[in-house]
């Protein structure tokens, strides 16, 4: 819902004012945010405070940081040079450091023993992968009606609506056919669904039509990856102990995060790479295309991750 809503409140501020208020916007909105848990949020109690795992977050920061600069660099430096292999090992490095300092901290930012669990590391693994491409489909379809089919910010962001909103139907959609499928039937699934929404987005032209270049695939898309990320969740939080749950569900929703940011700067080099500088409609095209034909490529190892990964019943995954 937010992300529809931002699409068009993205556009009239683009339209109307500049495209700075899109990221000034959510200056007063943070103050109201704050203002309303000072004033309505109770605060919890916990019989046993944990301190603020800093080294922990500084590093998860700055490794993944690290490594999403040097995924870009690599379109414009190349894979073998100094200036893209230094901040991808880095990144790796930094990453490494973080869950060594996992791995011995008294109270770890994220507690390894909760990927012992099968269900939990498993649906993490799944939502990583789907928010590596779900992430990208807002902004690559964006930038087609912008770019090529030359929409205004706002009829870009109106475009995008039955879109957006598909995501929610998918999820809502999605708790009703898990009893009847199972969970990890329907994750796989959705995935699979959303496969078939990259393909036919793929196969864009600069002189496509809105139905067919943007509706019919980004309702596909996006129904998809709504399906399978309300199982996934599920999966994660049913599969973790009582007292993990928060934590569990906070995990699930930092990887579909990480994934975006690393998905992101991995599609839009492909694009970048393809459409090798050109500006025409149909250079651009080209680009926007391959990122789409390597979202369905990840997706479909999504899938297969899922299908081999997840547990199968109920009982394995609260007993895993």
């Amino acid at each position: 819902g937010g992300g529809a809503a931002g699409g068009l409140v993205g556009g009239v501020l683009t339209d109307l004012l500049s495209w700075r208020w899109v990221l000034l916007i959510n200056v007063p909105i943070g103050v109201l945010v704050i203002v309303g848990a000072a004033v309505w949020v109770s605060e919890s109690r916990n019989d046993r405070p944990r301190r603020l795992d800093l080294p922990g977050a500084l590093l998860a920061t700055v490794g993944l940081a690290v490594l999403a600069y040097g995924i870009v660099s690599t379109e414009e430096k190349g894979w073998g040079a100094a200036a893209t292999l230094v901040p991808l090992i880095g990144g790796l490095l930094l990453l490494g450091a973080f869950v060594a300092v996992e791995a011995r901290s008294a109270s770890p930012l994220v507690p390894l023993k909760v990927f012992r669990n099968r269900a939990v590391s498993a649906a993490n693994a799944g939502m990583f992968v789907s928010g590596a491409t779900s992430f990208a489909v807002w902004f690559f379809m964006t930038v087609y009606a912008q770019n090529v089919l030359h929409y205004s910010p706002l009829k870009a962001g109106l475009a995008l609506i039955p879109s957006s909103l598909s995501i929610v139907v998918g999820s809502k959609l999605a708790p009703r056919l898990m009893p009847r499928v199972g969970a990890r039937n329907l994750a796989v699934l959705g995935t699979l669904m959303a496969v078939a929404g990259f393909w036919w987005q793929s196969m864009m032209t600069a002189d496509g039509t809105y139905v067919t270049s943007l509706l019919g695939p980004g309702i596909l898309m996006l129904t998809g990856l709504g399906l399978a990320s309300t199982p996934l969740a599920a999966l994660a939080t049913t599969g973790a102990a009582p007292g993990d749950a928060g934590l569990v569900s906070g995990l699930i929703n930092t990887s579909r995060t990480m994934g975006g940011a690393l998905g992101l700067a991995i599609l839009s080099t492909a694009a970048a790479a393809r459409t090798a500088g050109g500006t025409s409609p149909e250079a651009l095209t080209a680009g926007y295309a391959l990122s789409f034909r390597v979202g369905c490529l990840i997706m479909l190892f999504g899938a297969l991750l899922m299908l081999v990964w997840l547990p199968h019943r109920r009982a394995e995954t609260l007993g895993s």
